[in-house]
């Protein structure tokens, strides 16, 4: 209660202009969620990179969870996560193109892009709904399928960390990690159920993998099937459809589940390296997520894990319904300050 009555008071300071916010005179498109973690805004992130694909310069900004330090910092593909936190990263070395920044002011982070960014067409900005000085052009609010914000509570009685209100401030609202495209009478009660305006659009979203690739870029194919055994590692929020995907591709699997954002030690790899050599009769191998594979990349060498075969499965979000009209969206949102710039 005390918690809601906080958020209450500071969003009506905003609301009432006794706090400002401000509104980038760039086109803007912030990508959260009302709970904790685990709604997959980096897949999203990317998805929208992937929409604005034909459109440079395209900078992002994050906090840059996990990293040592709040200053403002541009990533390179060659930074560790220590300096630039995981995901970032993993959206450096995946879309090299794109101007990947971190910072904990973001207000200050989008001036500073301007400045260093020559004809910057958008800021693509990752978990930035909470940060209400800054005062995006394209809200979009991601909530899960099996957890939506509206059957959910305030820590520490659930897992929102925001008002279930705020949830009508977004222009787009995205369901994430669906098991199946609604048909129209499922996405009319959806719509109820989220308690959503005519003006927001609505999309579900689910999750596709890529095949399996080797850890080190070794070209040889990776071994799939029942009569290969997985020792799976994750240090991500929500496991559960990576882990039922594995068991797709593989006999015996095994889970090892670490914190989100999970710095890896010395002894966690000590650990996963005995646990690998016991727990299935071979051939085997380790799997891992592009998240975390960001962050072993900088322990590895030198411990126990070195030598063993590492494959990273690598996953995507795709919208299941109206995808053409969700491009549209984004790529709107850009175009016309682009052709007037």
């Amino acid at each position: 209660m005390v918690y809601g009555l906080v958020l209450v008071l500071r969003h009506a300071l905003y609301d009432h202009g006794i706090l400002c916010s401000t509104r980038p005179d760039i086109p803007t498109i912030a990508i959260g969620n009302l709970a904790l973690g685990g709604t997959g805004k980096t897949p999203l992130l990317e998805l929208v990179l992937r929409t604005l694909d034909q459109i440079h310069p395209i900078a992002t900004l994050s906090r840059g969870y996990g990293r040592k330090g709040n200053d403002i910092h541009e990533v390179g593909p060659d930074d560790t996560a220590e300096a630039s936190g995981d995901e970032p990263l993993q959206v450096k070395r995946k879309f090299p193109d794109v101007r990947v920044f971190v910072g904990a002011d973001r207000v200050k982070a989008i001036g500073h892009i301007q400045a260093h960014v020559t004809a910057l067409k958008a800021v693509v900005l990752d978990d930035a709904l909470q940060h209400r000085r800054l005062n995006a052009g394209l809200n979009i609010l991601l909530s899960t399928w099996a957890r939506p914000y509206c059957d959910d509570a305030l820590v520490p009685a659930g897992m929102l960390r925001d008002l279930r209100s705020r949830a009508d401030h977004a222009q787009i609202v995205i369901l994430t990690k669906c098991p199946e495209i609604p048909d129209e009478h499922g996405r009319a009660h959806w719509r109820e159920r989220l308690g959503l305006k005519e003006r927001q659009h609505l999309f579900f979203a689910g999750i596709q993998y890529d095949e399996p690739e080797w850890f080190r870029g070794n070209k040889d194919p990776v071994p799939q099937g029942q009569h290969v055994s997985a020792l799976l590692f994750t240090g991500i929020a929500d496991a559960d459809p990576l882990v039922m995907h594995v068991r797709s591709l593989y006999g015996a699997v095994d889970h090892v589940a670490f914190p989100d954002h999970h710095v890896f030690t010395a002894s966690d790899l000590r650990a996963l390296a005995a646990r690998y050599a016991n727990f299935a009769p071979g051939p085997n191998v380790l799997v891992t997520t592009e998240k975390d594979a960001a962050r072993l990349r900088s322990v590895i060498d030198g411990s126990p894990l070195e030598r063993l075969p590492i494959v990273v499965i690598r996953m995507r979000a795709i919208i299941l319904n109206e995808p053409e009209h969700f491009d549209t969206l984004i790529r709107n949102h850009v175009a016309p300050h682009t052709a007037h710039r």
